[in-house]
């Protein structure tokens, strides 16, 4: 009896690995939407895809989000003013500046410099360019590098909005530990870039992540390292605490876009596949 030849095994690279791989996590479909507006935006994406293709959907759905991105970092701005007026969350201010100095010490105070420089001007270019370039190459598609340039873009325009409408100054020099910095104070630009691209090149990673117990890792450690880097910066006296507050709420906010803006790639292309190409969860 002839014996068939072994099929070679599929392609994951580019598109076919992303809807292989990328669809599912867990057994979450991210091509699936539940709410009205989640269906009408994934039309809207489907639409443009099959004019344009799925990577154009793709950059001009970050772009919108980009535009909304900067729109919430003006709101945060004209919130910041109400709530300073008000005296409110910024009362926390002071009282957490005081704490954070009672807690110094020599050594202390390198580490959470040398720490608190990762997620830098310098620290935090290098860490995302080197996931890119992994990422894609591994691969073998742009969309690790078009999220992740997308995603520190808008923190970056999101920390100049608010910094320029803002000008707030930053704690005195003489509660703060040097090198000392001199940009306006909010937001805190540290903290918007750990969130963003921690959390970017974390949500990549869970889409090829094959456990629960290793996507939990992976979140973990992106979590913990944008919520110790703000807090490095109000013990460094580089940052009050509403400085930082902002970063973590619009670095949330902006990667949540980001995100969405992936699955509605996700969904282009699968709507665009034929019936019998469906990926199945895994």
């Amino acid at each position: 009896m002839e014996t068939l030849p072994t099929p070679p095994p599929a392609d994951d690279s580019g598109t076919r690995g992303e809807m292989t791989h990328d669809r599912y996590v867990g057994t979450v479909d991210l091509t699936h939407w539940y709410t009205p507006w989640g269906k009408f935006f994934a039309r809207v994406a489907s639409h443009i895809s099959a004019r344009l293709g799925p990577n154009a959907a793709l950059i001009i759905t970050l772009v919108v989000g980009l535009l909304i991105a900067v729109i919430l970092s003006i709101i945060a701005a004209q919130v910041y003013d109400a709530v300073t007026d008000a005296d409110g969350v910024a009362g926390l201010d002071r009282p957490l500046l005081n704490t954070a100095m009672s807690l110094r010490s020599s050594w202390f105070d390198a580490f959470a410099t040398g720490y608190t420089d990762i997620a830098g001007p310098i620290g935090m270019p290098i860490l995302a360019v080197l996931a890119l370039l992994i990422l894609s190459i591994r691969r073998r598609s742009w969309t690790p590098t078009i999220l992740v340039v997308a995603a520190g873009t808008g923190s970056l325009l999101m920390t100049i909005a608010g910094k320029d409408l803002i000008g707030r100054d930053r704690p005195p020099l003489a509660d703060a530990v040097p090198p000392y910095e001199y940009s306006p104070s909010f937001p805190s630009g540290h903290t918007l870039n750990a969130v963003v691209i921690a959390g970017i090149v974390a949500y990549l990673l869970i889409l090829r992540q094959k456990t629960t117990h290793a996507r939990v890792l992976t979140i973990s450690a992106a979590v913990f390292f944008a919520l110790t880097v703000g807090l490095s910066r109000v013990f460094l006296g580089h940052h009050w605490f509403t400085d930082v507050l902002a970063g973590w709420v619009l670095g949330a906010a902006w990667l949540a876009l980001v995100i969405t803006a992936h699955r509605l790639y996700l969904t282009a292309h699968q709507r665009r596949r034929p019936a019998n190409g469906a990926s199945l969860p895994r």
